[in-house]
């Protein structure tokens, strides 16, 4: 599957691009309203999921569906603009398969964004939050069966999943852009309900600061792969009733669209020093 995916986008590169584009060493998987953020990439190229063999697309707003190959801060850069989801009903290798390609074409470290839910009491909608661990509640894992790393299952150690690395070149950029940046626990949901105020509590309890429904499928493929995955999330709303934004998906559009300028300031100097 992983070949043919390849073949096609090599053959449409060649067939399309005015010029030839390197090995990306860097993957970013854009989440909800924060496509636009793909606009920053230069010399770029996108290629719909659907021109791709085995990708699925997206079916909710804010999520593009489009692979956009370029450059960015002059580093080559293979940028997912929307992702899909364990609630559209799509299946944990689907959800994870773009991630399997972008390790093929060679990315080494993957950024993955994503407009979340605040658990955290000292959060606020607009906070830009740098994911250091996560909790997986969404009672499914992608490498369940999964044997394409040898002939046997491959447990994975996820101890580092959230690259150490990374996360103080971040924190540093932060500190020189004097950007607010939170650090928390991220819990995935399956969704696509948003969390009652008694699961916003018990999420809590249980160490998380930030819920979502996404990320954590992406983020262990990642590191059964070796990349360095760095998380980076954007407080759309507080959840479980507490927040001043409406709970539904054209506030957290909206929320995304006012940080987009902040986290892409971010993600740029992010990448210069990658």
């Amino acid at each position: 599957m992983i070949e043919e995916s390849l073949k096609t986008l090599q053959k449409i590169i060649k067939a399309n691009c005015s010029r030839a584009l390197g090995k990306p060493r860097i993957g970013l998987i854009l989440g909800s309203g924060l496509g636009g953020i793909a606009d920053d990439v230069r010399e770029a190229y996108t290629i719909p999921y659907n021109q791709i063999p085995h990708f699925v697309r997206p079916t909710i707003e804010g999520h593009a569906g489009e692979m956009v190959l370029g450059k960015l801060e002059g580093k080559e850069v293979c940028v997912m603009k929307g992702r899909v989801h364990f609630y559209e009903g799509y299946t944990m290798r689907e959800i994870t398969y773009p991630v399997r390609v972008m390790a093929r074409l060679g990315i080494e470290n993957l950024i993955i964004t994503a407009a979340t839910g605040g658990i955290n009491k000292n959060f606020s909608p607009g906070d830009l939050v740098l994911i250091t661990d996560h909790i997986n509640f969404m009672g499914d894992n992608p490498l369940i069966g999964d044997r394409t790393q040898g002939q046997s299952i491959t447990f994975t150690n996820l101890e580092n999943v959230y690259d150490r690395d990374l996360i103080s070149i971040v924190l540093s950029c932060a500190k020189v852009l004097k950007i607010k940046l939170q650090q928390g626990v991220y819990i995935a949901m399956r969704g696509p309900s948003y969390e009652t105020p008694a699961e916003t509590e018990m999420a809590r309890r249980m160490g998380a600061d930030l819920v979502g429904m996404s990320v954590v499928p992406e983020s262990i493929v990642g590191k059964q792969l070796g990349l360095k995955i760095l998380g980076i999330s954007c407080v759309a709303n507080m959840a479980g009733g507490t927040s001043k934004e409406p709970m539904n998906h054209q506030s957290v559009l909206r929320v995304a669209e006012r940080a987009k300028a902040k986290l892409s300031r971010l993600l740029k100097e992010i990448v210069k020093r990658i």
